[in-house]
């Protein structure tokens, strides 16, 4: 590898919207994301619908599902 074009690689904090937090490796030092393997559907085993704009709704009602 060439010198000096590459980001330093350091310690990550990743922080997850459902407050999990874990430790990786990243050229940043913080991370936040939306959805993380405690909180996911597949991992999880449980459905959860994130509807930001009404289009859930939108869809039953368009579909007649009730």
């Amino acid at each position: 590898m060439k010198k000096e074009i590459h980001p330093e690689y350091v310690d990550c904090t990743v922080t997850c919207a459902c407050g999990n937090t874990f430790q990786t490796k990243s050229n940043q030092s913080e991370l936040r994301v939306d959805i993380c393997s405690e909180c996911h559907p597949f991992f999880t085993g449980s459905e959860k619908i994130v509807d930001s704009a009404g289009r859930v709704e939108k869809f039953k009602k368009k579909y007649g599902m009730k």
